[in-house]
């Protein structure tokens, strides 16, 4: 009887094995949760009296336009990303830059920096040559995101978003920067999200998702509705 119950109470390794495992996995859903509660808060007012590091990502000529309602000297430094093949952004955002130091409109010369991605997939891409280069830019992505560390993130379409905004919401879990990510859907967009706003919308990876039009907003009720800005 005695070594019966001996037997009930022995725990074999593959038994701490698992349970380590799901001990593990239940503090990853706690912070998954914290994350995206804390997400859905407004930020304190301490932390807005500090410049913000903004990284803003190319693609959508609407972009340009939104910047130019930008505090400028509250997001800075400014870091412009666009995809590898997408030079005429850059050169936009170049423009518009300078714009704002004729205008004496930004206090730092520099404060603005310019770069470019890889893209997970082309235009025409097969889909099993894109795992290679999907695999590519999410190492790319990851590397920018090391380096940047951003406290705000501004998204506007382009699927470049994807891979930066994942990492960033990778990021918050590790406690390693808390970004907060605010993606504007296109005007373009009537009655349903692009694939790059719903991906953050249903993953909860964004803090804040705005949308031009009320029917957008009486669909997806995590929205918020800003009417049309162009």
């Amino acid at each position: 009887m005695e070594n019966s119950n001996n037997h009930c109470l022995s725990i074999t390794p593959s038994s701490l094995v698992l349970l380590s495992i799901i001990g593990f996995i239940t503090l990853i859903l706690i912070r998954v949760l914290y994350i995206i509660h804390r997400s859905s808060q407004p930020r304190s007012a301490s932390s807005r009296q500090k410049p913000l590091s903004t990284l803003i990502v190319l693609g959508s000529a609407e972009m340009i336009n939104l910047l130019n309602v930008l505090q400028k000297n509250s997001f800075t430094p400014r870091y412009y990303i666009a995809a590898a093949t997408d030079n005429m952004s850059l050169q936009k955002a170049q423009v518009l830059e300078n714009s704002w130091l004729n205008e004496g409109g930004v206090e730092e010369v520099g404060s603005a920096k310019f770069m470019q991605i890889y893209r997970s997939r082309e235009v025409g891409q097969s889909y099993i040559t894109s795992v290679g280069t999907t695999l590519i830019a999410l190492a790319h992505a990851l590397w920018l995101m090391i380096k940047i560390r951003p406290h705000v993130i501004l998204c506007n379409g382009p699927g470049t978003c994807i891979p930066l905004c994942a990492i960033a919401f990778i990021f918050k879990i590790l406690g390693i920067r808390w970004s907060y990510i605010f993606y504007v859907e296109s005007i373009a967009r009537v009655r349903r999200l692009s694939l790059s706003a719903l991906l953050l919308y249903k993953l909860r990876m964004a803090n804040q998702l705005f949308v031009q039009w009320p029917q957008l907003k009486s669909k997806y009720h995590r929205a918020h509705y800003v009417g049309r800005l162009m």
